[in-house]
């Protein structure tokens, strides 16, 4: 009787060690390619087939639009889907927007949903020294993405009256540190500065 338990358990032990290494094994072959070694999800998107205005803003043809995960889409999608789902616009590559005076690229919602807002990527290099101005300087020193909350999370353009404050400017300056008074100086600055931007602003 003995005899039969441990032939049973041992049969069941290796039924286990074979489905626990087919497993890792599907596991490692789906995540090939993928720098992080995980499976990320596969977002819905859309490339735009003609000029359209999406969150109050002219984008060009060949624009990439990203959205949340949703049930059933995955990947390249062949229409443009609900705007209130909208995360990244991502403009061809060599292409900008005018933003507040400033060559943009792409604009990207915050992770953080308790946040109301976005993180907008600019170009200086398309940047004239003719357009330079006082906001377009001090962002750039920044070295990176400029975080913006908003009343109006269904409006993404350079509008001043929409713009509550400015949570970061790259990782150099953060709302965050409330104790760091230099960081908040610079924020508060950039802020009255977009607030003068006014007639930079583009729909």
């Amino acid at each position: 009787m003995r005899k039969r338990n441990y032939i049973i358990i041992g049969i069941l032990t290796l039924i286990t060690l074979l489905v626990v290494g087919s497993i890792i094994v599907l596991d490692g072959l789906s995540s090939m390619g993928n720098p992080n070694g995980s499976r990320a999800p596969d977002y819905p998107y859309f490339i735009t087939t003609k000029s359209l205005i999406v969150k109050n803003i002219t984008i060009p043809k060949g624009t990439k639009l990203t959205y949340e995960e949703q049930f059933f889409r995955e990947g390249r999608q062949d229409r443009i889907l609900n705007e209130k789902k909208l995360t990244d616009i991502e403009l061809p590559k060599g292409e900008t927007i005018n933003w507040g005076g400033v060559p943009v690229y792409m604009i990207r919602k915050f992770f953080n949903s308790e946040m109301k807002g976005y993180s907008v990527y600019a170009d200086f290099g398309k940047l004239s020294d003719d357009k330079r101005s006082k906001f377009s300087e001090m962002w750039q020193s920044c070295g990176g993405e400029l975080g913006v909350l908003v009343k109006n999370t269904e409006d993404w353009t350079f509008d001043a009256k929409n713009i509550t404050d400015i949570s970061d400017c790259s990782v150099t300056y953060q709302r965050f540190f409330k104790e760091d008074i230099q960081q908040q100086r610079f924020l508060d600055k950039l802020l009255s500065e977009i607030k003068k931007n006014v007639k930079n602003q583009t729909k």
